[in-house]
């Protein structure tokens, strides 16, 4: 059925969808620029704990949409030269937060060729999380005891994803020779300096701390709350199944509804379908590329599924809660 994806992708190229934007992406990255500005001005002119705070939570939305052009440029999607797409891959990832371009890019591409797949799909490898009964029954320890109750801890779990993001991009860099690596390694050595440094010499340490605190957490936690609809609780992929690349793209994969909001808020990835089968896509052509996608799937009877928002999370939520319910049988069952 490789002919189903030629065909698609022959309509959405002629389309003119697949075109690089570079008006679009070069206002956006301005944007963010001005924003971060806005913020580090507000941290040197106010002097409130109030106001502090409330810019924290600023930062913190700031650096996420940075966060949107740092996976933009992983997927080349601002331009097609690698060299530009790092570029701007390490602006947004190793100095603004932290995470390493080439780690990423890594991990991610692992995902996109291997959505919700139970062994080799990255993003549903997680310690304390189970996506399936089969990930629950391997847990052990405090991992299995937290993957008990993961519906009522998902969410507070996302505020510490930040802190794994670091370890795992300085681990990278330590033992893999990515091709921009001292480029990498001198951005993540400049990160905690600016991120931390700023703050300090603006606030004094008190109130830096908060700062730094609120914006990790609450950047992290944005962060995570738009990536975690796109998959978690859609279908998992196994060895045993014989599924193409358009239906392994369309039915593990979960759009949340389009609205201007929305696609702000979410970066564009609130198209997961249309960015799984277009990874190089623009972002402010998902939705053209939506009713080719949608219309398309129709033709050939692919289940597309979308939701809201709030629908997607209490989905999530009540995926997860059924995953665990044996391991929270299990003590009662032993006891018994």
């Amino acid at each position: 059925m490789q002919d189903d994806y030629m065909e698609l992708r022959r309509r959405v190229r002629s389309a003119g969808l697949m075109d690089r934007q570079p008006l679009y992406y070069g206002s956006m990255i301005a944007i963010n620029f001005a924003l971060l500005a806005t913020s580090l001005g507000i941290f040197a002119v106010f002097r409130s704990p109030w106001v502090q705070a409330l810019n924290a939570l600023f930062l913190g939305f700031v650096l996420a949409q940075g966060g949107f052009l740092f996976h933009d440029a992983g997927h080349r999607q601002i331009s097609r030269h690698r060299s530009v797409s790092a570029f701007f891959g390490i602006i947004f990832g190793n100095l603004f937060a932290g995470v390493s371009h080439a780690w990423w890019v890594h991990k991610h591409d692992m995902h996109h060729a291997n959505p919700n797949h139970h062994d080799l799909d990255p993003d549903i490898d997680i310690p304390v999380i189970a996506f399936s009964p089969e990930q629950a029954q391997e847990k052990r320890g405090l991992a299995r005891l937290i993957a008990s109750y993961q519906a009522y801890l998902f969410f507070p779990l996302l505020f510490f994803v930040t802190p794994g993001q670091h370890l795992a991009s300085a681990r990278f860099l330590r033992s893999e020779r990515p091709r921009y690596r001292w480029a990498e390694i001198i951005a993540l050595c400049l990160h905690p300096l600016i991120y931390f440094g700023l703050p300090l010499y603006f606030l004094g340490p008190w109130s830096a701390l908060l700062v730094i605190v609120i914006s990790r957490a609450f950047g992290g936690f944005y962060l995570a709350t738009v990536f975690a609809p796109n998959h978690k609780g859609m279908l998992i992929v196994d060895e045993g199944m014989d599924i193409d690349f358009v239906r392994s793209q369309v039915l593990t994969a979960r759009n949340v509804r389009a609205h201007p909001i929305v696609d702000f808020w979410y970066g564009g990835l609130n198209y997961q379908i249309e960015h799984h089968l277009f990874p190089s896509l623009p972002r402010n052509k998902m939705r053209e590329v939506q009713a080719v996608v949608k219309a398309f799937c129709q033709e050939r009877g692919i289940s597309y599924y979308e939701t809201s928002m709030l629908t997607s999370y209490k989905e999530i939520l009540e995926h997860l809660h059924a995953t665990s319910a044996p391991l929270r049988a299990q003590p009662a069952q032993q006891g018994q």
